[in-house]
């Protein structure tokens, strides 16, 4: 192919297995192309209008570092040996990794693939990563989630509901998830840097808050928790899709489990099916629909106290 019509950024930060059980797993901020959404994931293909505008979403990243950097001693993790800078299919498009470590943080992680061409639209999930189900775990979202619902409200009326949510996602999402899609602009940008902050500065607080747990069962729970969501994600990212087409199906799949969500092969020994048995089909292999329940959620399943509403939604 001739140009690369990606620029894909992900960011993310995994607290250690062994804090609290309440506390909130992770805070993620990631984009990439509309192929489909799935939790925390948005896409992007920008215009070189807006590349020429100076529009870049690696201050995001950097912001992230030196944010953390103030909370934390950072620590380049060991998987910058094998994930750090890698050439496309195309021999022009470039994919930058960084990752990195400490006390409190398993694993702070970035991916950029600067691209050119393309679409104007930007797709866009922003969250604090419940650890626990907050729809069924009312004590986790009042205590880690209910001073936070007017930041939530703030920009979910800065930056509207953007459509469909399959029922199978939404176990993964806090009530101040930022699901939105627009035309990229700077106006917009800037709406999104801000929460970005917000976002970020509140995660930040919330590990700084935190307790060692010692519990061993509850760190155990806590693990598996943890695992279960990683191996949805591996096998459910959408991401997986540019990822194939960037640097093939090979590369896609070690970026994909051992970098993006790292931790799945090490973490817990369930499989897909294990967590999720719905999906497998009668030859034993998972079935690669989107949802089992065939349910979506076209506007956002939340009031505005941060209760779900989804199952009255039809």
């Amino acid at each position: 192919m001739e140009h690369c019509p990606y620029n894909f950024y992900s960011l993310r930060m995994d607290s250690t297995p062994k804090k609290s059980p309440l506390q909130p797993r992770s805070t993620i901020f990631s984009m990439f192309t509309r192929t489909k959404c799935c939790s925390i994931a948005g896409m992007m293909k920008p215009s070189m209008a807006e590349a020429n505008s100076g529009l870049s979403y690696k201050k995001f990243v950097h912001f992230a570092l030196e944010e953390t950097k103030k909370h934390t001693q950072l620590i380049p993790s060991s998987l910058q040996e094998n994930f750090n800078c890698l050439k496309a299919i195309d021999g022009k498009t470039e994919l930058e990794m960084h990752s990195f470590g400490s006390s409190n943080i398993r694993l702070l992680r970035s991916l950029s693939v600067e691209g050119s061409d393309g679409m104007q639209v930007v797709n866009v999930f922003r969250d604090l990563n419940p650890l626990h189900d907050v729809i069924s775990r009312q004590d986790y979202k009042e205590k880690y989630y209910k001073h936070l619902i007017p930041l939530g409200l703030k920009y979910a009326e800065l930056l509207p509901w953007g459509g469909r949510i399959t029922t199978e996602s939404m176990k993964f999402f806090s009530p101040i998830i930022i699901w939105t899609k627009f035309p990229p602009s700077e106006q917009k940008h800037h709406v999104l840097y801000s929460a970005f902050e917000d976002y970020l500065k509140s995660w930040l607080e919330l590990m700084d808050q935190a307790s060692m747990e010692t519990d061993v069962s509850q760190i155990m729970l806590n693990l598996e928790s943890q695992h279960r969501y990683l191996t949805w994600r591996a096998e459910k990212d959408p991401g997986h899709q540019v990822l194939r087409r960037l640097v093939g199906e090979t590369h896609a799949k070690e970026i994909i489990r051992s970098f993006l969500f790292n931790g799945v092969d090490d973490l817990g020994s369930k499989t897909f099916v294990d967590y999720f048995p719905e999906y497998k089909s009668e030859d034993g292999t998972i079935n690669q629909k989107r949802s089992m329940i065939g349910k979506s959620f076209e506007s956002r399943p939340w009031d505005a106290t941060g209760e779900f509403i989804g199952n009255s939604i039809t």
